[in-house]
């Protein structure tokens, strides 16, 4: 019979650290009383024993929650023009107001500094909760932050996700549906310009696009990986579109690279729709003033965020443990879409 090993406690911590039961109380509480290098030897000694302080986190379903942590590891610039993320971050703000809470956000270079951010709000206490985003495969992130007892609702579809409760939409589907939109209109060559392959709902979305490709027998299922930005989206369109077999049709990850997609063609002596249609993700008002105006995969990227920040706060409470789906984004068809100029 297997014998279940000895729970860790504040005791095992604190004969390690060599401190005493107060100390690393102090420690976890931020208090003053200990040295910071001493504060930082009680929390590795945490880290390597998996000890996390319960009783903190407990406490807090019991309490107001007066600070929200979201850590989005992007470029400021970028964060700046990309229309979803405002919308989501506008959505949060909009259920945080209503309990009175805020929204602390902070931009990171990578995942091992937001590791270290998160441990650091939640152990000094900053945040009762975390919004978790762009989660990768084997994402490096779970791990830690689970061991941490941070309560927190993730950003992602639940097979990314590692076990934290998530919100997440059926990228899979929406990418499936926008393929067989553009091949029911008459495209048989269609390319995808995608975001970062390491993201997981940019690899749902180009599992999806290749598989239905394959399905509808179309050719020419050429993907391009970017980093999200205007100038990338630009330089990935041109270089399909310079190459040989041109595509028809190209779906884009997000409007900003869609719209940097119409000015290429444009550039390049191309209509849109006539030579090229092109399709975007995320509708937005971008979408609507581009001329013309660009067909979208839309959702509301708003609601999204207010389900989101609900959610995390059924996680404090302890009264949502799952996976919520909200509605799969849908094709808004505009004028930057139709069939295949025949030649």
């Amino acid at each position: 019979m297997n014998v279940p090993a000895p729970r860790v406690t504040i005791n095992d911590v604190a004969a390690r650290a060599g401190v005493s039961k107060g100390a690393v109380s102090m420690a976890f509480n931020n208090r003053p009383g200990v040295s910071a290098a001493t504060r930082e030897r009680i929390f590795e000694v945490a880290r390597q024993l998996g000890w996390t302080p319960h009783q903190t986190a407990r406490s807090l379903a019991g309490r107001r929650v007066g600070i929200v942590g979201l850590a989005i590891c992007r470029p400021a610039r970028l964060l700046g023009l990309e229309p979803f993320y405002m919308e989501f971050i506008s959505g949060i703000e909009d259920v945080l107001a209503g309990r009175s809470c805020s929204l602390l956000l902070r931009l990171v270079r990578d995942l091992d500094e937001e590791i270290a951010l998160y441990e650091e709000w939640w152990r000094s206490r900053t945040i009762g909760g975390a919004i978790l985003v762009d989660f990768h495969r084997e994402d490096p992130r779970i791990a830690p932050l689970r061991a941490l007892g941070l309560p927190a609702v993730a950003v992602g579809h639940p097979s990314l996700t590692g076990g934290f409760p998530s919100v997440w939409t059926d990228d899979a589907t929406a990418a499936s549906d926008a393929v067989r939109y553009l091949a029911a209109l008459g495209h048989r060559r269609i390319a995808r310009v995608g975001g970062p392959s390491g993201l997981g709902h940019s690899g749902i979305r180009a599992a999806a696009f290749e598989a239905t490709m394959s399905e509808l027998g179309l050719d020419g299922r050429r993907q391009v990986s970017t980093g999200f930005v205007g100038e990338e989206g630009a330089r990935a369109t041109r270089s399909l579109l310079l190459g040989p077999e041109r595509p028809t049709a190209i779906v884009y990850d997000n409007d900003i690279m869609a719209v940097a997609g119409a000015a290429v063609a444009a550039e390049m002596g191309l209509a849109v729709p006539d030579d090229v249609s092109l399709l975007a993700w995320d509708d937005s008002q971008l979408c609507r003033i581009t001329h013309p105006p660009l067909s979208a995969m839309s959702h509301d990227v708003h609601h999204f965020g207010e389900e989101v920040a609900r959610a995390l706060f059924g996680v404090i409470a302890g009264t949502h443990k799952g996976a919520l789906q909200v509605p799969t984004p849908a094709l808004t068809p505009r004028g930057s879409t139709g069939p295949p100029r025949r030649t």
